[in-house]
């Protein structure tokens, strides 16, 4: 079997993830008034993506991006209150052995643990169950508060990558963090 049909075929057996506070799975269009509550928040959206302008914007976005091509894709559901408040990707570069995470968290949400617990699990996801060697992700360089969680979850600095994306029509530098396999045995051992 190849690797990305094993990959493909993993993420598919592993679409729900259990946390002691969320759980992570599949988005589907029931979402989208939880998801346009933070998407149309400019604080919540600004270094991520364009605010949604209307909740057909949100439909929009979880049909083509999180439907269409569903596995590595999660909603992140708070457990006590059974609300969607953010969404959290594992995007698996099968021939590379690694996956790049990315997410965003309502920022109603900011400041409880939530986002690291979330990707700790993804973590856990990609290197035990994946076998992948390097997991990593990208923040904005002047949103040191995604920083904060990617070192929370051991990631460490490997570069700034100047001018590395465009939003809202101004070219943005990112910082680039990461982890490998290696790092992550001696961090749970």
């Amino acid at each position: 079997m190849e690797n990305n049909e094993r990959h493909q075929l993993l993420l598919a057996k592993h679409q729900i993830i259990d946390t002691p506070r969320l759980l992570l799975r599949p988005v589907t269009l029931a979402d989208a008034t939880d998801m346009y509550a933070y998407a149309s928040d400019a604080e919540t959206t600004k270094f991520v993506f364009p605010q949604h302008q209307s909740i057909e914007d949100t439909m929009v976005s979880i049909a083509t991006y999180f439907m269409a091509d569903p596995l590595g894709k999660f909603a992140i559901q708070d457990k006590t209150s059974g609300q969607m408040i953010g969404t959290i990707d594992l995007r698996v570069e099968s021939a590379k052995e690694t996956a790049e995470i990315g997410y965003t968290l309502s920022r109603m949400f900011w400041g409880q643990g939530l986002m690291p617990e979330a990707a700790m699990a993804l973590l856990h996801l990609g290197f035990e169950t994946l076998d992948l060697v390097r997991i990593y992700a990208l923040h904005d360089a002047r949103n040191p508060q995604s920083g904060r969680v990617m070192e929370k979850i051991g990631m460490k600095v490997e570069a700034t990558i100047p001018s590395a994306r465009l939003l809202r029509g101004q070219l943005i530098d990112e910082v680039m963090r990461g982890m490998t396999k290696e790092e992550w045995t001696k961090r749970v051992m």
